[in-house]
This record gives C-alpha cells, sequence and structure tokens, in this order.
C-alpha cells in the first residue's frame, strides 16, 4: 500500500511537469538580407506583350513608360530586399526572374525560428517587419542599426504582388526625375497628368505582359501565392480564365486582393497553352496589370476527364436597343418623379442641352429559340428581375456547354465565361503571347460556336453549395464590350442538382443580381447616344466633369431607384440569391439586405462583399411580409440609386415555418446628445511615431485650424446608455466600454430574445434608431423622434438573427440613425451590436466564452455630410465668412476624419488584455467607396470563421461589413493596430493595444486617478488552470508555488524509494542470515 501511495504521488507529478509549457522543437533558419538601391525597368522588353505594339504605337502604353521631358519612363531607381550566402554580403543568392523586384522568399515550418540579418546599404534608413509570424518587441520593425538580427517565431508562409506602384511616394522621386526626365526643371511634381504617368499597375514590377518564365508543368499542382498592398485605388482581382483555382477549399477561378491581404490559391492546371492572368479592375487592366502564364504538357499528358453528363445548347445573340435605368420614370421608394428638382435622381434623368437623361442606347445578350435567331425565348415573370442581363446559362458537373453566338451588333463581340474549362480555341479574350493571337470573335453579323466543358475539378466542392455563381461577358475589349451591356450569369452545379427544366432542386426561388456602376461615358455607344439626345457641344465642354459624373449609372441590373421589377416571394420559400459584380475601382459594393438576412457559407450576414468579376451565393428564409429594400451600403452608391425593393407576400399553402418563442430579457436606456468630439486630443503619439513636426506630418491637414481648416473638434450626435427612463444618471464607461469610444453603448442579445430600447432623442433635429440584422416591430418603417421624444423600439432575435452554423457563438451587427443613414451617420450616431447563440451570455450580458471583448468601427467620417457642418464652420472656422470657402479640396479633404471609433492617431484608449485570455473582436465598418479597411494586428494573429477557422493577421473590411475574429492574447507589450491602406495610415487611422504580462497591473483612463486595478479585481480576467480559475495575477505565483512542490515531491518520493530500497535490503540480508544459521545448524545435526 505504502508503495502504491507513492506510485500515486509519482505519477501526479508527472502529470503536473505535463502541463508545463515547453517551446516547440523546430528548425532554426537564417537569412543574410541587404537594401540595396537599384535602377528597376517596369517594361524590359520594350513593348505591350498583350497587344503586340510598341510603346509608341501604343496609347496607353505610351503614357507611362515613354520618357520625355518631363517624364520619367519606365525605368526608375528603387530600393529592394537582396539575398546573400552569409554575412559577408558579397555573393548574392539568385532569385527566379518572375520574382521581380521583390525580396527573396523566406520559407519557414511551425515552430521554427527565422533568423534574418539585415544589412543597410542604401541612402536613408529603412527596416523589415513581417507579417503572419510572431516576434519579439525589438524584432517589430522600428528603426534600428545596421544590421541586427531579427528573430520571428513562424506560424505560416507568405508570390505574385498586385499593386498600384505610385513613385510619387517614392524617397527617389526628385533622384528619378533627375536622371531619367530630359528637362528635370520642366518637370511639375504635382501636376496630375505627371502623377498619373507614375503610377504603375504592376504585377511584381512589370506591367503589360512582361513579368517572365511563369512556366508549370499540367497536370501538376501549382500554389499560387497572390497579396496587395499599398492605397485605396488597390483593389484588385486576379482573374485566371481556362483554369480553377481553390481557396481555403471553395472553387474559383478569381482571387480578391488588397492592401496586405495574401491569398493562397491551389491550381491543377488541365489545360496547355500561354494563359492570360490579369486584374479584372477595368482600370488596371487597361493600364498594364497583365501578365502571361504557360501550361506546358511535360512528360506526362494530363489524364482526360470523362464528361457523362449532357451536352447543353444556348443561342445567344447581341442585340442593340434604347436601354432606359428609370422606365416607371419615379423613384420606386419614395413616389418622387426622377428628374424633380434637388433630388439624388435628377442629375441622371435631367434633359437638357447638357444631359442625356436616362436612356440610352446598349447592347445585350439576348436568348433565342433555335440557330435561326428568328424568335426570341419569351420572358417569363421568372426571368422578369434579370433587366439588362443575358440569359442565365446553367450546367452541372460533367456537362457540356455549346453557346451558338450571333453578333447582330455594330461591333466586334464575343461570349467569355468564368468557372468552366475551354480550350484556347474557344477562348472569348482577345490577347497576343508574343506568338499568336488568341481570342474567338463574332464580327458583325457572324455566328461562332463556343465549347465549354464543366469537369469535377471544376464544379463545387464539398464545401461549396449546391451551385456556384458565375459569370460570362464580352472580352474583345473587356471594359468598352462591358459598360455597353454586354454581361449575363452564369450557374454551375453539383450532379443530380438541376431538375428536369433546369431549374435548381431545393430551392422555391432564384434570383440574379448584378452589382455594377455603367459607364457610359466607356461605352462604344457614347456618340451615338449624344447625338441622339442633341447635345450641345459647346455647353458640354464648360460642364465637362458633371456631365460624365450623370453619365455613370449606379445599377443593379441596369436599374436604379428602386425600378427594378420582378423580385417577389412567399413567406416561408427558400430563396437563393446569386449575385455578380463588373467595373473599376469604385465598384467595391455591400449587397444588403432589409427586414431579412442571408446565410453564406454557413454564415450569417445581412448582405454580400462585392468586387469586379467577383460573386457570390446565398440563402434566405424570408419569415417577415412586406416590401424591403436592396441597396448598397456604400453611401455614394445609395445615394445615387443602387437600391431595388423586393415584395414578401403570405401565399396560401405555403409554410411560414416554427414559430419561435420570445422572452423580453433586455431593456437599453439610449439617449441621441450632442457633444463636442474631439478625434485627436494628445498628438504626442503621433508627432514620436512619425518623427514629424506637426506643421510637416501628414495629419496637419485633418488636426490644424489654421488657413482656414476646422481642426480635430466637432459638434456631433453620439448615443450614451443611462440606467432607467428618467435619463438622469448616465452609465459611466467604466474599463470594458472605454474603448467604445464615439460609438454607442454595445448592446447584446441572444437567439429568442426581445431586446427593448427605450430612446430618447435630446438633439435638436429628428434621429431614429435601426439595426441590422434583427427583426423590428415595424419593419421597413422606422419610427422617427422629434427632438425631446421617447420612443420604445422592440426587436425581436429570431433563429436567422443569430450565428449560423459555421460561425462564432456570437456575430456583431450594427445600429444606426436612419432618417438620412448618410448624414445622420456621419453625424454620429452609430453603435454597436452583438446577438449570440441561446446560452452564450451571462446574467451580466458578458459573454461566457471568452475573457473580454471588444466593438471597433473602421470609418472615415466625412464631416463635410453631417448636419452640424455649418456650425462646425461658425465655430472653428475663419471668424471671417469671405474666408471661407466650403468647396475648397483642402477643406473638403480636411474634413474626412479616418478613424477607429472616432479617434485618430491613437488616441483610443481601453484597448488592454492579459496574456493568455481570450479575447472576441468585432470589426465593423461603414462608409464610402473610399472605406476599403484592411486591419492589421502587429505581433499577435487571429482565428477567424470562413466554413472553417482560418489564421490571419489582417481582416478585411468594407462598407457594410461586420466580421468576428478571435485572439488569444500571446506576446506581452504594447503593439500597433492599423489600417494598412496607406493613405488611411498617414491620415492617422492607427491605435494600439497593450497585452500585460500575468501579474502586471491594469491602468485604464477611467481609474487612472483612483488608482490601479489589479487582475482580481477584474472578475473577467481569470485563467483556467486544473479545472479551476485562476486571476490572472496570482498564475505566475502559482505556477511557481506548483514547481516547488513538484520538487519537494520529488525529493520526496526518491527519500521515501531509497528507504524503501534499504528496508528491502536489509530484509533480505536478514533473510540470508537466516538461511545461513538454519544451514549451518542442520550441519551441525547430521554431524551428530
Amino acid at each position: 500500500m505504502q508503495a502504491m501511495g507513492l506510485w500515486w504521488l509519482l505519477g501526479a507529478l508527472l502529470s503536473m511537469l505535463a502541463l508545463w509549457p515547453y517551446p516547440a522543437q523546430g528548425a532554426t533558419r537564417v537569412y543574410y538580407l541587404a537594401i540595396r538601391e537599384v535602377q528597376w525597368n517596369y517594361l524590359p522588353k520594350g513593348r505591350n506583350i498583350i497587344t503586340g505594339k510598341s510603346v509608341e504605337d501604343d496609347k496607353v502604353a505610351a503614357g507611362f513608360m515613354e520618357p520625355g521631358k518631363d517624364r520619367i519612363g519606365s525605368i526608375y531607381h528603387k530600393t529592394v530586399y537582396k539575398e546573400y550566402y552569409d554575412s559577408s554580403y558579397m555573393t548574392e543568392v539568385p532569385q527566379p526572374a518572375w520574382l521581380g523586384f521583390l525580396g527573396p522568399v523566406l520559407w519557414g515550418e511551425v515552430g521554427d525560428i527565422i533568423l534574418v540579418h539585415l544589412k543597410n546599404f542604401a541612402t536613408r534608413p529603412y527596416t523589415i517587419h513581417p507579417h503572419g509570424v510572431f516576434y519579439e518587441k525589438d524584432s517589430e520593425g522600428t528603426l534600428a542599426g545596421s544590421s541586427p538580427p531579427r528573430r520571428w517565431d513562424v506560424d505560416q508562409n507568405f508570390f505574385l504582388l498586385f499593386s498600384v506602384v505610385d513613385e510619387n511616394l517614392s524617397w527617389l522621386l526628385d533622384k528619378n526625375i533627375a536622371s531619367f526626365c530630359s528637362d528635370p526643371a520642366s518637370v511639375d511634381k504635382e501636376d496630375e497628368a505627371f502623377q498619373e504617368s507614375n503610377k504603375m499597375h504592376a504585377i511584381n514590377g512589370f506591367v503589360f505582359g512582361n513579368l517572365p518564365e511563369l512556366s508549370m508543368c499540367a497536370g501538376k499542382r501549382v500554389a499560387w501565392h497572390l497579396f496587395g498592398m499599398g492605397s485605396e485605388v488597390d483593389v484588385h482581382t486576379a482573374f485566371f480564365p481556362g483554369q480553377t483555382l481553390t481557396v481555403r477549399g471553395h472553387r474559383t477561378d478569381v482571387a480578391s486582393l488588397f492592401p496586405a491581404t495574401f491569398v493562397t490559391a491551389d491550381m491543377v492546371p488541365q489545360v496547355p497553352g500561354s494563359w492570360l492572368l490579369s486584374c479584372q479592375v477595368n482600370s488596371h487592366l487597361r493600364d498594364g496589370m497583365e501578365a502571361l502564364y504557360e501550361v506546358r504538357p511535360c512528360s506526362m499528358a494530363p489524364s482526360k476527364t470523362l464528361l457523362t453528363g449532357q451536352v447543353r445548347r444556348y443561342f445567344i445573340g447581341a442585340s442593340e436597343e434604347r436601354w432606359d435605368y428609370g422606365p416607371t420614370g419615379r423613384d420606386g421608394r419614395t413616389g418622387k418623379n426622377l428628374q424633380e428638382p434637388g433630388s439624388n435622381s435628377e442629375k441622371f434623368f435631367q434633359k437638357s442641352s447638357s444631359r442625356i437623361g436616362g436612356s440610352y442606347w446598349k447592347v445585350r445578350y439576348i436568348q433565342y429559340t433555335d440557330e435561326t435567331f428568328q424568335m426570341k425565348l419569351p420572358q417569363s415573370e421568372e426571368t422578369l428581375h434579370l433587366g439588362i442581363m443575358g440569359p442565365v446559362i446553367r450546367a452541372e458537373v460533367g456537362d457540356t456547354i455549346e453557346v451558338v453566338f450571333y453578333n447582330r451588333a455594330s461591333q466586334p463581340f464575343s461570349i467569355q465565361p468564368h468557372g468552366v474549362f475551354y480550350d484556347q480555341d474557344y477562348e472569348g479574350t482577345v490577347y497576343n503571347d508574343g506568338s499568336r493571337q488568341h481570342g474567338l470573335v463574332a464580327k458583325s453579323f457572324e455566328k461562332v460556336t463556343y465549347r465549354w466543358t464543366v469537369p469535377p475539378h471544376a464544379g463545387p466542392t464539398a464545401k461549396d453549395p449546391a451551385c456556384l455563381t458565375w459569370m460570362y461577358f464580352s472580352a474583345v475589349s473587356p471594359i468598352k464590350d462591358t459598360n455597353s451591356g454586354l454581361v449575363g450569369p452564369l450557374l454551375v452545379c453539383k450532379t443530380g442538382s438541376l431538375g428536369a427544366n433546369g431549374k435548381q432542386k431545393g430551392v422555391d426561388k432564384e434570383f440574379f443580381l448584378l452589382f455594377t456602376v455603367f459607364d457610359e461615358n466607356e461605352s462604344w455607344y457614347s456618340s451615338t447616344n449624344k447625338d441622339a439626345a442633341m447635345l450641345d457641344q459647346k455647353h458640354l465642354l464648360e460642364d465637362d466633369e458633371s456631365f460624365l459624373d450623370s453619365n455613370k449609372m449606379h445599377t443593379i441590373n441596369g436599374f436604379v431607384f428602386s425600378n427594378l421589377p420582378g423580385l417577389a416571394m412567399c413567406q416561408g420559400d427558400t430563396v437563393a440569391w446569386h449575385f455578380l459584380s463588373l467595373g473599376t475601382e469604385i465598384d467595391m459594393h455591400g449587397a444588403m439586405f432589409e427586414g431579412h438576412t442571408i446565410q453564406m457559407l454557413g454564415m450569417r450576414k445581412a448582405g454580400a462583399s462585392l468586387f469586379p468579376h467577383t460573386f457570390a451565393t446565398a440563402l434566405m428564409l424570408p419569415d417577415t411580409p412586406g416590401t424591403f429594400e436592396i441597396y448598397c451600403q456604400e453611401g455614394n452608391h445609395l445615394q445615387a440609386g443602387m437600391r431595388a425593393s423586393y415584395n414578401v407576400s403570405r401565399c396560401q399553402g405555403r409554410r411560414s415555418g416554427a414559430r419561435l418563442r420570445y422572452q423580453a430579457v433586455r431593456t437599453y436606456y439610449i439617449m441621441a446628445e450632442e457633444v463636442e468630439w474631439d478625434y485627436c486630443p494628445d498628438r504626442s503619439w503621433e508627432s514620436d511615431w512619425h518623427n514629424q513636426s506637426e506643421k510637416e506630418s501628414y495629419g496637419h491637414v485633418f488636426l490644424s485650424n489654421e488657413d482656414g481648416l476646422l481642426g480635430s473638434r466637432y459638434k456631433k450626435a453620439v448615443y450614451r446608455e443611462y440606467f432607467d427612463g428618467t435619463f438622469r444618471t448616465p452609465r459611466p464607461r467604466t474599463g470594458p466600454e472605454e474603448h467604445l469610444g464615439i460609438l454607442g453603448p454595445l448592446l447584446r442579445g441572444e437567439v429568442g430574445d426581445i431586446l427593448t430600447v427605450v430612446f430618447k432623442n435630446n438633439a435638436s433635429r429628428p434621429y431614429s434608431l435601426h439595426a441590422h440584422g434583427v427583426l423590428e416591430q415595424e419593419a421597413g418603417s422606422v419610427q422617427s423622434a422629434e427632438p425631446g421624444e421617447v420612443i420604445i423600439y422592440q426587436w425581436s432575435i429570431p433563429e436567422r438573427s443569430g450565428p449560423g452554423p459555421n460561425d462564432s457563438a456570437c456575430i456583431p451587427w450594427i445600429y444606426y440613425s436612419n432618417m438620412d443613414p448618410i448624414k445622420d451617420m456621419y453625424s454620429g450616431l452609430v453603435g454597436p451590436l452583438v446577438i449570440c447563440r441561446k446560452g452564450t451570455l451571462k446574467a451580466t450580458g458578458a459573454r461566457k466564452d471568452v475573457d473580454r471583448d471588444f466593438a471597433l468601427l473602421f470609418l472615415i467620417f466625412d464631416e463635410n455630410q453631417s448636419w452640424y457642418l455649418e456650425e462646425n464652420v461658425a465655430a472653428h472656422g475663419p471668424q471671417d465668412s469671405s474666408h471661407r470657402n466650403l468647396e475648397d479640396e483642402t477643406f473638403l479633404e480636411s474634413n474626412k476624419m479616418h478613424a477607429i471609433n472616432g479617434k485618430l492617431y491613437a488616441n483610443l484608449g481601453g484597448l488592454t488584455m492579459y496574456q493568455g485570455e481570450r479575447i472576441g473582436w468585432y470589426m465593423l465598418a461603414m462608409g464610402q467607396d473610399i472605406d476599403l479597411h484592411t486591419v492589421h494586428f502587429h505581433a499577435e494573429s487571429f482565428l477567424y470563421q470562413s466554413g472553417e477557422s482560418y489564421r490571419a493577421d489582417v481582416v478585411d473590411l468594407f462598407p457594410g461589413t461586420f466580421e468576428a475574429v478571435e485572439v488569444v492574447a500571446s506576446n506581452p507589450g504594447t503593439w500597433l493596430m492599423h489600417c494598412h491602406v496607406a493613405d488611411h495610415i498617414h491620415a492617422g487611422m492607427e491605435t494600439l493595444f497593450t497585452v500585460l504580462a500575468r501579474g502586471e497591473l491594469m491602468i485604464t483612463a477611467s481609474n487612472e486617478k483612483a488608482g490601479s486595478v489589479t487582475a482580481s479585481e477584474d472578475m473577467e480576467a481569470r485563467v483556467r488552470i486544473l479545472g479551476i480559475k485562476v486571476p490572472t495575477k496570482h498564475v505566475q505565483t502559482l505556477a511557481v508555488v506548483l514547481i516547488v512542490l513538484g520538487l519537494i515531491l520529488l525529493i520526496v518520493v526518491v527519500a521515501l524509494a531509497g528507504v524503501l530500497c534499504y528496508q528491502q535490503r536489509q530484509r533480505k540480508r536478514r533473510r540470508n542470515r537466516r538461511s545461513i544459521l538454519d544451514d549451518s545448524f542442520k550441519l551441525l545435526a547430521m554431524k551428530q
């Protein structure tokens, strides 16, 4: 028994020691990098490979590549990373030619340590900062000495960089002007044409098809590591025609890239040939963001896939017709005439000597019954909503698609698909690969036949929905062709997903929605439309910019201002929504649904984020009858009419689904009140971090109140929480709420709850409180509160408002005033709402599954659109009204505050946590097309859901995007969090978060004067050890005690083991003695 007790103690000790963390045993990978200045040629082959033209003969390429007296041309001095074999920095490690001006690839595996020796041979200080790995504070990438080693703990790997490289922002601009302009003195660096000529739309530093040696074997797996860097214009859609990719387990042939966004895409190329790789953002495609990659047969021919499905034939023609963007003549939401003076629609529909109005000549894809092209396929109620788009082309895995295309238009056109396979003989994109011209094109009144296939490796994956949304379009001149109207939807489904009628099984209704800004200035029929409108050309010259703007139609399926017909469904239907988009940088769309939510990849969303040539598929179960809006959340697009209405009816024989029993659980008292808000009360961090004086800093234009600017203080309206309905005592913002800044209180609820919001308007104009995601009592018509009025809102939280099966335990939404959703929000009225699964929240409202949570809104507050602009000008602008110019470009820019929760340049407090804590982050974005935010966490990575859990350190946000990510704080220190868009960094969209080591004191702004708060006083700051929750400040002490106890137990065990051994030896000796004595007595007896 004694021995058993000792072994139990020894087992307990070993189990305890097994819980102690040991570092992973990986390799240490050493790199020697140097920073050197080189001359870089963006166009080393001297011609546009894609068009086959020389620079002199290519007008677009010449604008960037041709040197002159005030033009630099294709060669620039640049600063790059180079790799060397050792610390002598004498012998450079050769790199593949396709890597271009990128530094070497640093490889690592999980558990490795990467040790980088960096030596700077350049003429100014530089550093190196990694993404996706862990690093110590002195290896973060701040300015250091000549060649310090840098230690990064690797988590994952990161090779094509898509970026508009702005040489105007290079440290070497003056040197480039002096070296390559024939008359440097004639250069005006502020000239817009000069600046535009220095923006290189490059892939790895090459333009117009000059990227070399992208070559691979058919049938072999290829991993494409794609990433973007840059500014607001760096929205990229990398398109791989004729092949398909798998990204995070989902099928695609495009990859969306933004500044500091990283995507790894797997490809098994199937069809040999030279293929075009390009960014499908119109302006980037035009300006040279194209390359070629070669798929070689190599030694093994790719296996032939047996196509067991049917051949689906379509007869499609291109026909010219007059298209009306607003056929009812009225705004479908307000009922007002589209030409009403002062309305948002007037500038698009006004007919005058300088305006075309809302009707334009366009070209459309039209479906015909057979190859004679004599009879159009009649339009049904189900296809009425397609609008300007061509017919839906449908296929299943294993099918072959044959499209007979008859071009009845006056220009040559084609059909180029996404998402299917084809031989290059059937490619619809026109380009040159240096040896031959590609593209099957139909000239006017010519017929051609396209043949596409859907092998298994092109169909939806196991993680994808039953059907994937794709698109087809004309790609003879892609920008002009699509702006002229040639685009249509394509649906690829899993085998057996389509019924005999070609419709998707298990779906009651399906709708296809194209969000795009049709730029009629870029249409083939621009001159025709001007002539038809009988415009006064002299008047046009005087009003050119305004005229161009009036021809940019912000449409859904070719209709604006709620003129789209045919979006009707029944309560309880299963509705499939298929989203498409195309266009240019401004075509960043948040397709949002009023009144209902959608589910995408098992995650609950209010809408879908769309970019040029991207697609999304979603399901909806409409449960609330009424008329609701579908709209683009991006402010400018919403004002320009990018919205439509959908109707949900109670239909006989339709089941409305099981009714959820609600409980009135949570009541909030919220008041709208007017305050003076300071976006940047302390400029010390800005000065220290950016190492510039206040007047020289990037932030000067936003924070100075000199020269007619308003500075950092503005009158605003904010939501604030009170204890009860008397609205006498505001609820103080203690530590957990300090980080909210300008936001209203963080409202929480669970599925099955009813949230009651008692809202008092203490502001000087009418406001309201409208929430995304929840079921509002008066869905579609939120009541407003006049000044001084109190209104009670009730929000029910049905299952479709809560997390989907692949979501985190809680998902974020947003609430705001929607009397005028744009002006109200820019005035300050916005706040976060979090909905959780049943049982996730404590009685206090805090989450059980995380230690603390933070809500962050990344929004450029445009004070020019605030209700209080005139008051702010009067209070903080020039006293002499003659010095006020509210249309001045600098003044307009100065009022765009690039804020995180309403604060700039690390002025947001309260983002403090303890090492080892699990943190929930709710990342929110609203705003305009400039509100593209890629939020980077320094020193930490997070987990996010996209069908499965993935790790990253940058989260992408767009207007109407609400993301939930989780971080286990692991790296003590104060770290930077910022938007990685270059313009936004300069403008102050930066803050700090602090990870305290266990046992440190937490000091917040709200308790700084009263004294510090320790971890034991913070009831959320606890760590679970051996099944027991322990305050984090006691963790280190407890660990030391456990180690000491373990050592004592080890000594006791060894001592007891020694005693046992000694006792056993003594017993053995006694037994031996007895045995010897017994033997002796026996011998004596025998002798007697």
